[in-house]
Formats: C-alpha cells, structure tokens, sequence
C-alpha cells in the first residue's frame, strides 16, 4: 500500500510547474553528462544529412501525406512509413543508447531540417515533429539550442517523462542539419 500511494504521489506532483521547474536542471545535467557525448555520433549526422538530401523539396502536402500514413501504421502489421525509420542503423544506435542507460531514457529519435523523423529507439506516434516545440525550439533557432518539456505521462512509452530536445550540428561543417529528442524517465532523475 505504501508504494501505490508514493506512485500515486508521485503522479500527482510531476503535472505540476513546481516538479518541471525542478525537472529542468536535472535534466539538463543529464544531457551533459550521459548524453552529449553520443548526440553527434557520426551514424546520427550520416543519417540526418542523407534524409535531408531527399526532404528538402518536401511542401507542406507531402508532409501531411507522410504524417498520415505514419499515423495509419501505428500498430499496424505492414509499415513501409515507419519501418525505415526503425529499422537502421542510426536506429540500432539509438535503441543501444536507451539499453545502456539502465532505464534512464525511454526513448529516443532524431529529426531532419523538416521535422520529419529519421531514425528513432520506439515507434513515435507521428512522423512530423516540426510543428512540436521539440522541433520548433531547437533546430530553427541553431547550434546549441536546447528544449525542455513538461513532466507528463507519454502516450508511446506509458511513462512519467519529460523530454529533452536539442539541435544537431554536423561536427564537420558547424551547421544545425536536425534535431533530437530524448525521453527521460522522470523517477529516475527525480
């Protein structure tokens, strides 16, 4: 009875601005930290460079288009949206990273320059993140632009998390090329 109150407990204080506001530099010190040192592996920039040479003519119709299919798979058994994007080795990469955090991380994925998903741990409910502030707050605005989410329950993972997002910069030319967005397990910070 004790533990289901604590959860419950738990539950109730990360909705509120107080627990985000106290979840922003744990979180943040995470990234320094645990994640920093991988976000700019080279299988992460090959990827994201590869996919933005196919999305750059991309208009908004199109991207609708990709978003609803990806949507109309989730679940699915055929998933020629989807599938690309777990099935990679950016993808490997990623699931290796949440693996070796020891539950710290419940899911991970990066975005081209238009949002789009390029490789992600779990399967995202949508494929178009540009119009997300995990997006809109990061890449846009350049290297070293960082976003932090509200503690909430997450629909894809069923986990008290918030979420750090941040620009990628190709190491190479110094530019923002995407973005990436990292699920952190709120309890495990906390």
């Amino acid at each position: 009875m004790k533990t289901l109150t604590a959860c419950t407990a738990f539950a109730a204080l990360v909705a509120t601005p107080l627990i985000a506001d106290e979840f922003t530099p744990a979180i943040e010190n995470f990234y320094q930290s645990e994640v920093a040192n991988w976000s700019s592996a080279q299988v992460l920039i090959d990827a994201i460079n590869t996919q933005n040479g196919r999305t750059a003519a991309y208009d908004q119709a199109r991207i609708d288009e990709l978003d609803l299919a990806w949507r109309a798979e989730v679940g699915a058994e055929n998933r020629p949206t989807i599938d690309p994007v777990l099935e990679s080795a950016a993808a490997d990469f990623l699931r290796g990273q949440v693996e070796a955090s020891g539950g710290r991380i419940t899911e991970v994925f990066i975005m081209d320059a238009r949002g789009l998903n390029v490789a992600a741990s779990d399967v995202t409910s949508d494929f178009w993140q540009g119009d997300e502030a995990k997006f809109s707050e990061t890449y846009p605005k350049g290297p070293e632009s960082m976003h932090v989410s509200d503690v909430e329950l997450d629909d894809s993972t069923q986990r008290y998390q918030g979420q750090l997002s941040v620009t990628i910069t190709d190491p190479a030319t110094g530019a923002a090329i995407g973005a990436m967005t990292v699920g952190v397990d709120a309890e495990a910070l906390m």
